[in-house]
């Protein structure tokens, strides 16, 4: 049965790297979104709408989330939700902030680097009390 807990948490972390190194890049999509005026609110949603459609800095990474978020709703027939949902999402932070510093952003310095390292402690736990749940 560990061998099926390695392959869950191998799928997870795979979730967690798609939605994480993806939201610097959604976010760096989205620039210029705010030039967008229109007169009614109905006009303003389509406006923002299309330019979000017909930008590949935006699509792009928004696919790759998106084929992430379908990957975790397969994962979850088979994977306990006590494990797949703090993993996948404190996982996904980890790498949103990492991503993040790759791309030079101010990621808050010492103070969310020990973040991160306790993020990932917990998860560690958690593997590790899904394991002896699971023998």
């Amino acid at each position: 049965m560990r061998c099926h807990l390695a392959g869950d948490v191998a799928i997870l972390i795979l979730v967690a790297i798609l939605w994480g190194t993806t939201n610097p890049f959604l976010k760096r999509g989205t620039e210029g979104l705010e030039q967008v005026k229109r007169e009614s609110r109905p006009q303003q949603m389509l406006a923002e709408i299309k330019f979000l459609c017909l930008n590949y800095k935006y699509m792009l990474p928004f696919i790759v989330n998106q084929c992430g978020s379908f990957i975790y709703y397969l994962a979850l027939g088979s994977t306990d939700l006590t494990l797949a949902v703090p993993l996948c999402n404190s996982l996904a932070l980890v790498f949103t902030v990492a991503t993040g510093k790759v791309l030079g952003e101010n990621i808050g310095g010492p103070r969310a680097v020990l973040g991160m390292v306790l993020v990932v402690l917990g998860v560690a736990i958690c593997i590790a009390a899904s394991g002896h749940r699971n023998p």
